[in-house]
């Protein structure tokens, strides 16, 4: 450990990572958060300890059985462009509403460096239902041919009862409207929020103001192109390597105020997310202080996270410092990439999740309750298991629904040639997962859970949804220059469980902002409707919970971003119910899914 740390200041030093002065500016600060007004209501500590590993569960690629055959297209090029190591995302979308989670793939272009083989572009897949998936990209319209795509947020913002698609990447964005009859429409220049000339990753839909309206962060990453594309690594054959974004300068996150009439106002500056100068990667919108108002969390690349605390009133106040999230417990800012955002100790507060790159450690946040969190990744567990792997995108999922949260992380390097400078540290790498063993304390059980979960990848984009409707988390990586992963999770719903699908009324359609909470058999687990996650991917909208062995259900409690509270009483287990805002439970199919 001793030499990997060392390893780890050599590095830094070399490609000139900046950090703060001392943990102690930290200490100095976060004592202002009260006086800030950040916090105020205090919390209940509910929940016991998690059972042990008592299902087996395995992950099985079932990709080629489902019939996707996209490919991600690197881009890849002698020029080594910054632009080609990002990857691609993913996104879940039930794009016709038929209770069946569908998939769209997100895909590169042609660079002055790089001529594909055959047209490039994104991809849109029907789920059949059967196990299996169609191709419906051309008659969807949503291909965006020529447009370097990067990352995809998915949400209904006109409240029309569809899921529309936005479509992030390199020098613009892209809106396509949902028409509900299986097509979309482009509606990027009407709606103006095409993010001319920027470079932008995630994007988070959520309700800022609380309007019953969505609104749209989009995290801008950095000043390039290929003019000033520079030579990183040595200069002798095979070591030229792609650089680290130290060397460009950041751009700035955009927010985006929804009209009501299908068009968006640039409030980014007013607001003040759009001040501070970025490298954003992820985002992730939650309520961090429980005042029942969304707040946002960024993870920049080598520069300070950041967390903007919503005021109420339009604005947001930039909290990165004073709460702790900036950098990591020594002082030092990461390679953000993929962030999220749960209640990983069952106090009733949103911890924070960030991955980083190998050598760094992805940093686990947990909420101290007055405005400030700590860095614990050493005392959960975490520390070792992920040290010479790159963190991309992460999940909190509770794969084995055992009632707690679970860390999920897709891995792969960003240097393709990372082993001529750190032989220890490969391109391809297997993904993670850390089980939460109660009370935020964790382990890694990778190992467990199946061949095709380890099978090394260069993983980017990673989304979860239950796409086959059984009753657990199933997972979709796109790996850079090669095919999807398609993990269905096998054992997983041996433990009983409850999803819910959001309804929104006065609030927006699809409850983004919500606070649930669930009690059963005396044990109460948080879960809130959230915006963005992961790495440039869109997930599972529906909200799930683990259950264990617990068999009944005392109450589920819906707070809707509107103020009404909707409350279910004894719920049957085991289903996924549709809950519309004042009304309660609404029919909706869910079929689930007979595999051939």
């Amino acid at each position: 450990m001793r030499e990997h740390r060392l390893r780890a200041l050599i590095r830094e030093e070399m490609i000139g990572r900046r950090r703060v002065n001392s943990r102690r500016d930290f200490l100095k600060l976060s004592g202002a958060a009260a006086a800030a007004g950040i916090l105020t209501r205090p919390a209940t500590l509910l929940g016991g300890p998690a059972p042990p590993i008592d299902i087996p569960v395995t992950f099985t690629d079932v990709r080629q059985q489902a019939g996707i055959t996209f490919q991600q297209n690197s881009t890849e090029s002698p020029e080594k462009y910054y632009l080609e190591t990002m990857g691609t995302g993913v996104g879940w979308i039930d794009y016709d509403q038929d209770g069946l989670m569908d998939l769209y793939f997100v895909q590169s272009a042609a660079t002055p460096a790089y001529t594909p083989p055959h047209p490039l572009r994104s991809a849109l897949y029907h789920n059949n239902g059967d196990g299996t998936f169609t191709d419906v990209t051309e008659r969807a319209g949503v291909g965006g041919a020529g447009h370097y795509g990067q990352g995809v947020a998915v949400a209904d913002y006109d409240n029309d009862g569809y899921p529309d698609l936005y479509v992030t990447g390199y020098n613009r964005a892209i809106l396509y409207h949902n028409n509900r009859d299986g097509t979309f429409t482009d509606v990027t220049a009407k709606a103006g929020v095409a993010d001319e000339g920027q470079w932008s990753a995630s994007a988070a839909w959520f309700d800022y103001d609380r309007d019953g309206w969505l609104d749209l962060l989009v995290c801008n990453y950095l000043i390039w192109s290929p003019q000033t594309n520079v030579w990183c690594g040595e200069h002798r054959p095979g070591y030229r390597a792609y650089c680290s974004p130290d060397n460009y300068s950041g751009q700035h996150l955009a927010l985006f105020h929804n009209n009501h009439d299908g068009t968006f106002t640039d409030v980014s500056l007013r607001s003040g997310v759009g001040k501070p100068v970025a490298k954003g990667l992820g985002v992730v919108t939650a309520d961090f202080n429980n005042d029942g108002w969304p707040d946002v969390a960024i993870a920049n690349d080598t520069w300070p996270n950041f967390l903007f605390i919503n005021q109420k009133d339009g604005t947001f106040q930039d909290v990165s410092f004073i709460s702790g999230v900036a950098a990591s417990a020594d002082g030092r800012y990461g390679a953000g990439m993929g962030i999220d955002a749960a209640d990983v100790d069952g106090d009733g507060w949103m911890d924070i999740f960030v991955t980083h790159l190998d050598f760094e450690l992805s940093r686990l946040y947990i909420n101290n309750r007055d405005g400030t969190f700590e860095d614990a990744t050493d005392r959960c567990g975490i520390a070792a298991g992920g040290m010479l792997m790159s963190g991309v995108a992460m999940k909190f999922v509770d794969y084995d629904n055992d009632g707690w949260d679970d860390m999920l992380q897709a891995n792969g390097a960003m240097v393709d040639n990372i082993q001529l400078y750190h032989s220890e540290v490969h391109f391809h790498e297997p993904m993670l997962m850390w089980r939460n063993l109660g009370r935020g304390k964790f382990t890694k059980v990778s190992q467990y859970l199946g061949a095709d979960f380890v099978r090394p990848i260069v993983g980017r984009g990673m989304a979860v949804a239950d796409f086959d409707n059984d009753g657990d988390q199933d997972v979709v990586t796109v790996n850079w220059g090669g095919h999807p992963v398609l993990l269905r999770n096998d054992g997983g719903n041996a433990n009983n469980w409850l999803s819910i699908r959001l309804i929104g009324a006065k609030s927006n359609r699809d409850g983004i902002g919500s606070s649930l909470a669930l009690v059963s058999e005396g044990v109460t687990q948080f879960k809130q409707a959230k915006g963005g996650m992961s790495y440039m991917s869109a997930n599972d909208p529906r909200i799930h919970f683990g259950l264990g062995k617990r068999a009944t259900i005392d109450s589920l409690t819906i707070t809707w971003p509107s103020g009404h509270v909707d409350r279910l009483v004894r719920p049957a287990i085991n289903q996924i119910l549709a809950v519309k805002e004042g009304e309660g439970v609404v029919p909706m199919k869910f079929s689930k899914i007979q595999w051939r």
